[in-house]
Order: structure tokens, then C-alpha cells, then sequence
């Protein structure tokens, strides 16, 4: 599909489900938090950061992308209007985390009582995302043989010759079967970490489909053009998966400590108050 303009040049259908994605991110955020019990300000900040993130994501996917055209070309240009998916996750993730830890003290919950949404925000928004691709043109896969058991699915975009195989929209039905998978296990299950299901899985399904890619993304090393760039870093996600679970872990045992330690000193606290009262009366 070409990137239709609905007014003037600026308000496209790609805009439109980037800005339909963010609105359900943020309704995944609210509607399980609120059912998970989390405090309704620390919420209200996770919120906000992540709107600075989502900015400072978009930023980082931009300049990856940058990167990755200079590395395979040699000549920095800002006239690249290419972003690049998980140049911005690891953006907006880094943003997250860097203002969460300057103001966590500040609140009586941690980042711990969102990992399980964090996944399923994320996707859906990603999923959305991945429609707009297909509306911008962007995205799009190799040239489709007649021969294919897929070639139905192939479609004319009107940048580039050919039918092709629409990968965006592939990835799209990918990432909503994904979101439905992890809020299914976290209702019926209360499973606690959705982010062991969300790195291997996007990690090996983003590897693969790069084979049937055809929008090319420049190189992450100079002279390798048989790794593209979301490969590279999906091999990261599949391999981190193991270090991340083990942190998870571990935040989820200091998290149960602190409220613990929380608990028992409201106790005492009450106790003294008790104890004075009863000397007063």
C-alpha cells in the first residue's frame, strides 16, 4: 500500500495506527494494572515515563537506522527516513529505566508489579505499528512466486515492482497472536513472566522473517550482509532470555522482602501507637 494522505500531507494511515497503537498501550497499562491492584500514582508516573519514552524510542529508531546506512554505505545522511523497531525498544527502554531509578523513592511500588504488563503493552503497540507498515509501503517482503503455496497473500505495493509477500502484515498477526497469548496467561494464570515468552518468541520469529524481507535496513557490521541488523539483535533477545529471567527472579524476591519488611514495621508502628495509648488512657 503507498501512505495515503488524509489531510493535508502530514495525517497518514500509518500515523493513524501508530497513534491507535500508543492508545492501546496505554489502555493495557490501565486496565491490568488496575486489575493487578498497583498503586494508582506510581501508574499514573509509569504513564508519563512512558510517553518520554515512546518519544525518546522513535529518536533512537531513527538513528539506528542512520547507523545502519552509514555502516553499509559509508555516508552519514539525515535525509533517511527509515526507523528501525528495535533500535527504538532498546531506546525507550533504556529512557525508562534511567528516570525510574532517579525517582523510584518516591513511590511505595517498583518496576516489579509491571514486568508481567510490560510485554503485552509493547506488543500491541508493535502490532499496530506493523499495520501501518504495510499502509506506508515500508516493510514489505521478497518478490512472490506463482509457484508459492503463499502467493495469495502477495500484493502489489506501489513503491517497489512485483507482488510481494506482505511481511508486515505477517509480523502484525504474529504480535496480536502473541499480545492474546501473554494476557491469557496473565488472567488465567497470573503468569508472572510474560517477558520469557516475549524475547524468544519475537527474538526467533523476527530472525526468520527477515529471510523473507526485502526492504533492505543496511548492515551492523561493515562487509556482512548475509546478518541484517534485526538479526543481529534478535539473537540477543533469544539469548538474553535466560540472564532476564534470572534478574526478573531476583526483583521479584527483593520486591516480596521489601513489602515484607514494609509490613512488619507498620506492625511495630501500631503496636507503639497501641502501647501509648493504652499508657495515656
Amino acid at each position: 500500500m503507498y501512505p495515503y494522505p488524509l489531510v493535508g500531507d502530514y495525517v497518514t494511515l500509518y500515523g493513524i495506527m501508530i497513534a491507535i497503537g500508543i492508545v492501546a498501550c496505554i489502555f493495557c497499562l490501565n486496565f491490568f494494572g488496575k486489575r493487578a491492584k498497583i498503586d494508582p500514582k506510581f501508574l499514573d508516573f509509569v504513564e508519563l515515563n512512558g510517553y518520554l519514552a515512546i518519544a525518546v524510542g522513535f529518536g533512537t529508531a531513527y538513528l539506528f537506522q542512520l547507523v545502519y546506512d552509514w555502516i553499509k554505505t559509508g555516508v552519514f545522511s539525515f535525509h533517511n527516513h527509515g526507523i528501525t523497531f528495535l533500535g527504538g525498544l532498546i531506546g525507550g527502554v533504556v529512557t525508562f529505566l534511567i528516570v525510574y531509578n532517579i525517582v523510584k523513592k518516591k513511590f511505595s511500588e517498583r518496576v516489579a508489579c509491571v514486568l508481567p504488563l510490560a510485554p503485552i503493552c509493547i506488543t500491541i503497540a508493535h502490532a499496530f505499528g506493523r499495520v501501518g507498515c504495510f499502509f506506508a509501503g515500508c516493510c514489505y517482503g521478497k518478490i512472490a512466486s506463482p509457484d508459492s503455496p503463499f502467493y495469495f497473500t502477495a500484493v502489489e505495493f506501489k513503491n517497489v515492482a512485483g507482488m510481494r509477500y506482505p511481511t508486515n502484515l505477517f509480523e502484525a498477526i504474529f504480535l496480536f497472536i502473541l499480545c492474546g497469548i501473554m494476557v491469557f496467561l496473565l488472567l488465567k494464570k497470573n503468569f508472572k513472566y510474560n517477558f520469557i515468552i516475549y524475547l524468544p518468541a519475537y527474538g526467533i520469529w523476527r530472525f526468520l522473517i527477515e529471510f523473507v524481507r526485502a526492504d533492505d535496513r543496511g548492515q551492523i557490521f561493515h562487509g556482512v550482509d548475509w546478518l541484517s541488523p534485526s538479526q543481529f539483535f534478535s539473537l540477543i533477545m533469544v539469548l538474553g532470555t535466560i540472564p532476564v529471567y534470572f534478574l526478573i527472579r531476583y526483583l521479584y524476591r527483593e520486591e516480596a522482602k521489601r513489602k515484607e519488611a514494609l509490613q512488619a514495621s507498620t506492625e511495630e508502628e501500631t503496636e507503639i501507637k497501641q502501647e501509648e495509648n493504652n499508657v495515656e488512657a
